[in-house]
């Protein structure tokens, strides 16, 4: 007698089984290629062409405003302060009286002075006289010369005491606030006021020892400070320091900066930017295209086969959207700019080209509106 054994397979392994079976002959249909070989279908990928633009390397750091010409006014004798005539916080002029000292004193030295001067020469001609004659010795001229002499110089002392007894601004520009008040004893080197000539200003900054190769004197700076926003001074490197600090490994850069409306003013901060480099012809492709394993950076070309080749880059400026090649890439060339995460070398893509946001393509960060070559960026920057 025979045995027949049948199994019941319960309702939802028999559906499981069902869609594994519909699945596996979809993938097999799907996956055959020339020859049954398994093919994976192309990947969508963005894809952005390689272009030449203009690229400007910019140096940016802090500073701080310093005046074209400051010193501390004091006064050079001692004295009693006789009047203050400069008004505080505004301009003065050259030459323009800033303190008088009390000078009755040294008006009558002057006087004293300039009567023993006319002594001498009264003294001295006569002598002379007597000498061409024959009846005095040449050395009472000798005597009576040395005398006069000594009594002009005098003479010359005295009337420079005088002249300092009025002190004046040796230079035009803006007074500061008084030191003493009229009626006070001032010693010799005690200060009256501050005077700072601010139409023309000094800005200093640090530049490291990587970027000094750049700069030059004479190099054009765009001075800015966050007191006057939108506001900008456009001025020159004047000074490069030849010795750098070995403690930062920077070098203090001096920069003269005309300020013809007398906004910006000593002690404030500002923010300098000097160009380091400018290439008009430069390489230049998204930021978001680069990837990086190790320590190099790559991207995928897309070949015409619709193929993608992994190229290995030289990188250059940075920017805030993009980044210049300097080796590695050519112009024309497109290259993968989103999608790439899933990419190997030799993968098929569907390329579809990126989609511009509202408004046109973006503009590469600090180039002008509506300028379409410059890729302007702030390639370096002090820390």
């Amino acid at each position: 007698m025979s045995r027949s054994h049948h199994t019941t397979l319960p309702p939802i392994a028999v559906r499981a089984t069902a869609a594994g079976l519909l699945c596996a002959a979809a993938l097999s249909a799907c996956a055959k290629g020339k020859g049954g070989a398994f093919s994976m279908p192309p990947m969508p990928v963005e894809t952005v062409t390689v272009e030449r633009r203009r690229v400007t390397e910019r140096f940016q750091a802090v500073g701080t405003i310093e005046a074209g010409v400051a010193i501390t006014v004091a006064s050079e004798i001692d004295g009693v302060i006789a009047s203050l005539p400069f008004r505080e916080g505004e301009a003065i002029a050259r030459g323009g009286l800033i303190a008088r000292l009390e000078d009755a004193e040294t008006r009558a030295v002057v006087a004293r002075a300039e009567a023993i001067v006319e002594q001498r020469k009264v003294s001295h001609g006569r002598i002379e006289s007597i000498v061409a004659q024959g009846a005095g010795a040449p050395q009472d001229l000798d005597d009576a010369a040395a005398a006069l002499r000594v009594a002009e110089a005098e003479l010359a002392l005295a009337r420079e005491r005088l002249e300092n007894t009025r002190i004046v601004a040796p230079f035009a520009g803006i007074a500061g606030a008084r030191r003493v008040s009229p009626g006070a004893f001032v010693h010799a080197g005690d200060a009256i006021t501050d005077l700072a000539q601010v139409r023309e200003l000094r800005v200093t900054f640090s530049v490291p020892e990587r970027h000094l190769a750049a700069l030059r004197r004479g190099a054009p700076v765009r001075v800015s400070t966050i007191a006057f926003p939108g506001h900008e001074l456009a001025g020159t490197i004047d000074v490069l320091e030849p010795v750098l600090d070995p403690a930062t490994r920077s070098a203090r850069i001096v920069a003269r900066v005309p300020n013809p409306e007398e906004r910006f003013r000593p002690g404030m901060s500002a923010t300098v930017a000097t160009v380091l480099a400018e290439r008009p012809d430069a390489i230049v492709v998204p930021s978001e295209a680069i990837f990086v394993e190790g320590d190099r950076a790559f991207v995928y070309v897309v070949r015409d086969d619709s193929t993608v080749a992994r190229s290995a880059l030289t990188l250059g400026a940075r920017f805030a959207e993009a980044v210049e090649v300097v080796a590695g890439l050519d112009a024309g060339a497109r290259v993968v700019s989103a999608g790439h995460q899933k990419l190997f070398d030799g993968s098929k893509v569907a390329p579809v080209a990126a989609a511009e946001p509202a408004g046109g393509a973006p503009t590469p960060a600090g180039a002008a509106a509506g300028d379409p070559a410059p890729a302007d960026a702030e390639a370096a920057r002090a820390r």
